[in-house]
């Protein structure tokens, strides 16, 4: 009964590894979906070649928290692996057997409900984040909330092409900033970055662009190519913004 108790509280250990791995992950700016993702995929060493990996592989702190959940996760998997041989080994009748197999699965179940519960989760993950924030020196900067990320309002990369409408211009001549389009900074080619560029910034092919803006409008501008249609475009998203200020504007007026 021992051997099936340990494997019980293995599960629940690596449950709890990868909550702390994708917490952790969440206070260096990555979402939540992202981070429980990664960190399950760093613990178990499977999905991890994503189209995402960059952005941890990029990000020296994100780096250090996925080769610990891989150092975890190797070991952890030969325990439980281990643990489940010794646990059905052990002597003893059908029974056993049963009684065995009826403890882990209530375990399991019990962890199941544990991991899916929002009481139980938020709890959790507020205690995960204090523990981080108090004694680890991740950056723990809520970067979704800082700039109140949501279903309208987000930040993108966008891989300018040579045909795209951005392509050769410089910022001033672009004006992001009529469009509600902001500039984080620009990955050049060459691996240069420029953070906070200014006007004088000329977008060339192979930029990648870090831009935050509704969510509309960086689909829009992704779309967007060096034709009439492009410059339609970008008149109307004009127009958008100017509607959308003229409401913010009267909202601060009856405020």
């Amino acid at each position: 009964m021992l051997a099936v108790i340990a494997l019980v509280a293995a599960v629940a250990l690596t449950l709890l590894v990868t909550r702390v791995g994708a917490i952790a992950l969440t206070l260096t700016g990555l979402s939540d979906e992202l981070a429980r993702f990664q960190s399950r995929s760093a613990f178990t060493g499977t999905g991890f070649t994503t189209s995402e990996a960059e952005k941890i592989l990029n990000h020296p702190v994100r780096r250090r928290i996925v080769m610990l959940l891989m150092l975890l996760g190797n070991a952890g998997i030969v325990t439980l692996v281990a643990t489940l041989v010794i646990t059905f080994s052990q002597s003893g009748g059908p029974g056993a057997w049963l009684v065995r197999s009826a403890v882990i699965g209530g375990g399991f179940v019990a962890l199941w409900f544990l991991t899916w519960n929002r009481l139980v989760d938020r709890a959790l993950s507020s205690a995960i984040a204090w523990g981080l924030k108090t004694w680890t020196d991740v950056d723990a900067r809520d970067y979704a909330h800082l700039l109140h990320l949501s279903e309208e309002y987000g930040v993108a990369e966008l891989s300018v092409g040579p045909d795209d409408w951005l392509a050769g211009r410089t910022l001033a001549e672009a004006r992001p900033r009529a469009e509600g389009v902001l500039v984080l900074g620009v990955q050049r080619e060459d691996g240069t970055y420029l953070g906070a560029p200014n006007g004088a910034t000329k977008i060339a092919p192979g930029d990648v662009l870090t831009l935050y803006a509704r969510d509309k409008t960086l689909a829009d501008l992704d779309q967007r190519r060096r034709t009439s249609e492009g410059d339609l475009a970008r008149e109307r998203s004009e127009r958008e913004q100017r509607k959308l200020q003229e409401a913010q504007s009267e909202l601060d007026t009856l405020s």
